[in-house]
């Protein structure tokens, strides 16, 4: 089976709104989580974590990230169809408006 890297993204509104989540609030959305996380089954290799303030790194330095990356997961699946069926009705697509998620394979490296 192919891994692939889902990545989340969410506006900063949805951010800070999870910062004023209740205990019984965040109970219930991690629920949600979980339930997706069953339903993937052995085809979820790592649930991820949430990502905090990124940093874009170049030859000439460092600036804030620009991007709303805010956390990611690691799937295996046959192919990228199988990936994008794994992620339909995926919670943080309800979390807030403008939340995304994006789905990448990973590649093998080239042999040298």
């Amino acid at each position: 089976m192919k891994q692939f890297v889902v990545i989340y993204y969410a506006p900063a509104s949805a951010m800070e709104k999870m910062q004023n989540t209740s205990p019984e609030e965040m109970k219930k959305e991690m629920e949600a989580w979980m339930t997706w996380a069953e339903k993937c089954g052995e085809h979820l290799v790592d649930l991820g974590t949430p990502l905090g303030t990124g940093q874009q790194i170049n030859a000439s330095g460092n600036l804030p990230s620009k991007t709303n990356v805010t956390g990611y997961s690691i799937l295996q699946a046959d192919n990228m169809a199988e990936a994008e069926d794994l992620l339909k009705g995926h919670p943080h697509l309800e979390w807030a408006d403008g939340c995304q998620i994006e789905v990448h394979e990973k590649m093998p490296l080239p042999k040298c």
